[in-house]
C-alpha cells in the first residue's frame, strides 16, 4: 500500500482519546477511512493523534481567507476549526457568509461555520448589513451553518429581548448549540444566561469566573489568541475540568498563526504537568462532540483525519492528514495557494484635519484605557490638554486620539482619547474594527490620524502606520479584512508594519490587534462606535467630558 494511492499504513503510539488510553501499534487507511487499528509491541518514536481543533475563531482576523488560514494551520496540526463568520456578516451580510462558504470549500479541512447571532453586535454603531431572524433560519436549516454563534447581547438575554430569545430559540428547536459570550457575568445574572441555552464562553477573566460558570453547565473556552490570552490563567484547570474545557485562538493575525497554533497550548499544557491525554481531550475530542463535526478521532470506520507529532510534549508537527490526504508535512503546506475573489463594501469620505477638532468642555475628559493582552479597557477621567483653545493628544502623557469614521456611508468621525498605545508620534489605522469593521485609528496628531485613514480609505481597506518620513499599508481587499496574497507573504508584511506601529512608540503586543477590539460596544468598560463614546458597563453612550466643575 502506498501513500500516494490513499491506501497506507502507519505505526507509532496511537492516542486514542475515545477510550483514554496511548498504545503502540499500526492504523491502515483505505480510501480515505482508517480500516483497522492494531495494537502490537513496537518501541515508536513519533504520536499518530486525532488532529487539533481550533474550538472559537473568526477566520477574518488571520486577514486571510479560510482557504488560505486552512493552508498555514494545517502545518501546525489543526484539522478543524468552529468559525464564526460575524466579522465578514457584518460587513455583506448573507454574501460574505457565502463567501467565506465557497473559499472553505476549495479546502480539505473541517471548517463548521456558526450562524451570526448578533448582525449588528449592538444597535449603537452603524453595520454595512443585519441578519434578521430569517436570515439565520436560513443559514441553520439548509447546511451552511451548523450553532449559533457567539450571543454576544448578554443584556438581551437577561432582559429577555424578543428578538434575541427568538433566536435560541430558532437555533434549539433546530438541535443546535449556541456559543456564548459573557465577560464577568455572575451569579444569578449569568444562571439565567445559561438556562437560556446557551452552552459555552471563552471570555472567563480568572478561575473562579470560569469555575462558577462550569457549575452551571457551561462547557468554557480556554482562549489564546493575538489579543487576548487567558491560557496561564485558566489551563490549571485541566487538572480536574478536563471534560468541560477546549482551546480556541479567537483572533489570530497571520505572524502568529505562521508560528503555531493549537498544538502550542498544547505543548505548553504538558509543559505545566498537565495528563497530555486530559489536555488532549480539551484540544480535540471535547469541540468534536460539543458540535457534532464531521471529523475522524482514529476509530476504525472513521474519515481518516489525523496528525503525526515527535511527541507530546514539543507537539512538533510532522505531518498532517484529512481524509487521508497528506496536506502539510515537516512544517510546510502541500496545498497550493488559490487567490480568492474580491468582495467588498466600502463608500467613506477622505477626511480634513479640521473634522477631529475637539472643544473643550466642562469637567475632566473620560479616557479609554487599553491593557495589554486584554480586550477590556478602563475608564479613566484625566485633564484635557488644550492648545489653541482645543483639546489635542499629548503623547509625552501617553494621551492619544481615538478615531472611529463610517466606511459604509459618509459621515463625520467619532473622536475620543485613549491611553495604553504608547505613540510617541504618528498614527496607526485599520479598517478591521471589531464587529462593525469601520474604520479605527489612533494617533499622536491630527495630520498622521488623517493621512493614515485616508490611506486606508485609498485601498478600500487596510491597516496603515504612519510616521515621520513613512506611510505603510497592507491592503485588504477582500471585505476590508482579509488580503489575496499568499499567506506567509501577508504574515511577513503584517510583521513589517506591526514593527513600524512599535517603532512609534507603541508598548503593545500586537498593536493593530488591540486598536480593532477599540470599537468593540460588548466588552466594557469604554469603547468608541463611528456614533460616539460608549459605556459597555451601563450599555450606553456618554459624553467626552464629566461635566463635573
Amino acid at each position: 500500500m502506498t501513500r500516494e494511492s490513499g491506501n497506507f499504513s502507519l505505526q507509532g503510539n496511537i492516542v486514542d482519546l475515545v477510550r483514554d488510553r496511548i498504545f503502540p501499534g499500526t492504523i491502515t487507511v483505505a480510501a480515505g477511512r482508517i480500516v483497522e487499528v492494531r495494537e502490537d509491541n513496537g518501541n515508536y518514536q513519533q504520536v499518530i493523534m486525532p488532529g487539533l481543533v481550533d474550538s472559537h475563531v473568526h477566520i477574518e482576523s488571520s486577514m486571510l481567507p479560510p482557504a488560505e488560514f486552512a493552508r498555514l494551520a494545517m502545518v501546525h496540526g489543526t484539522v478543524a476549526a468552529v468559525a464564526d463568520p460575524h466579522e465578514i456578516a457584518n460587513v455583506l451580510g448573507m454574501a460574505g457568509i457565502d463567501f467565506m462558504a465557497a473559499s472553505a470549500a476549495n479546502s480539505p479541512f473541517c471548517f463548521h461555520f456558526g450562524a451570526p447571532s448578533c448582525v449588528p453586535a449592538t444597535p449603537f454603531e452603524t453595520a454595512g448589513a443585519e441578519l434578521d431572524l430569517e436570515r439565520i433560519e436560513e443559514l441553520l436549516a439548509d447546511g451552511r451553518c451548523g450553532f449559533l454563534s457567539e450571543m454576544m447581547n448578554f443584556p438581551g438575554v437577561l432582559a429577555a429581548e424578543p428578538q434575541v430569545m427568538a433566536k435560541i430559540a430558532l437555533a434549539r428547536r433546530l438541535g443546535k448549540v449556541v456559543d456564548g459570550h459573557a465577560p464577568g457575568l455572575l451569579g444569578e445574572a449569568a444562571r439565567r444566561y445559561v438556562d437560556a441555552g446557551i452552552g459555552t464562553d471563552h471570555e472567563c477573566r480568572d478561575q473562579a469566573e470560569a469555575l462558577a460558570k462550569i457549575r452551571l453547565g457551561m462547557k468554557i473556552l480556554i482562549r489564546e489568541g493575538s489579543a487576548a490570552r487567558d491560557f496561564e490563567i485558566l489551563a490549571p484547570l485541566i487538572a480536574d475540568h478536563a471534560e468541560m474545557l477546549m482551546f480556541c485562538s479567537d483572533d489570530k493575525h497571520p505572524d502568529d498563526l505562521i508560528r503555531g497554533h493549537i498544538n502550542q497550548l498544547v505543548a505548553r499544557a504538558v509543559a505545566m504537568g498537565l495528563a497530555p491525554l486530559k489536555v488532549l481531550r480539551c484540544a480535540c475530542l471535547n469541540p468534536v462532540k460539543h458540535y457534532g463535526l464531521d471529523l475522524g478521532l482514529l476509530q476504525p470506520g472513521d474519515r481518516a483525519d489525523f496528525i503525526v507529532v515527535d511527541e507530546l510534549s514539543s507537539m512538533q508537527v510532522r505531518q498532517t492528514y484529512l481524509g487521508g490526504r497528506l496536506c502539510a508535512e515537516a512544517g510546510q503546506p502541500l496545498l497550493a495557494h488559490a487567490a480568492p475573489e474580491v468582495v467588498n463594501r466600502f463608500a467613506a469620505r477622505p477626511l480634513r484635519e479640521n473634522d477631529l477638532r475637539v472643544l473643550p468642555e466642562a469637567g475632566r475628559l473620560r479616557v479609554m484605557g487599553a491593557v495589554d493582552g486584554q480586550l477590556v479597557t478602563s475608564s479613566l477621567l484625566m485633564a484635557p490638554t488644550i492648545v489653541n483653545g482645543e483639546v489635542v493628544a499629548d503623547p509625552g502623557r501617553d494621551l492619544l486620539k481615538l478615531v472611529v469614521v463610517n466606511r459604509y456611508q459618509p459621515a463625520l468621525p467619532a473622536v475620543a482619547f485613549i491611553q495604553g498605545f504608547g505613540l510617541r508620534q504618528g498614527a496607526i489605522a485599520s479598517s478591521v474594527a471589531h464587529d462593525c469593521h469601520n474604520i479605527v485609528a489612533v494617533g499622536a496628531s491630527d495630520e498622521a490620524l488623517c493621512r493614515a485613514i485616508n490611506s486606508v480609505i485609498a485601498e478600500q481597506g487596510g491597516i496603515c502606520a504612519k510616521g515621520p518620513d513613512f506611510v505603510e499599508v497592507l491592503p485588504l481587499p477582500i471585505a476590508g479584512l482579509m488580503t489575496t496574497m499568499d499567506g506567509y507573504q501577508a504574515a511577513r508584511a503584517y510583521t513589517a508594519i506591526d514593527a513600524r506601529a512599535k517603532e512609534l512608540g507603541s508598548r503593545l503586543t500586537a498593536p493593530f490587534m488591540t486598536l480593532s477590539f477599540m470599537a468593540l460596544l460588548v466588552i466594557p468598560s469604554l469603547k468608541l462606535s463611528d456614533r460616539g463614546l460608549f459605556d459597555g458597563n451601563d450599555f450606553n453612550f456618554v459624553g467626552l467630558f464629566d461635566g463635573a466643575d
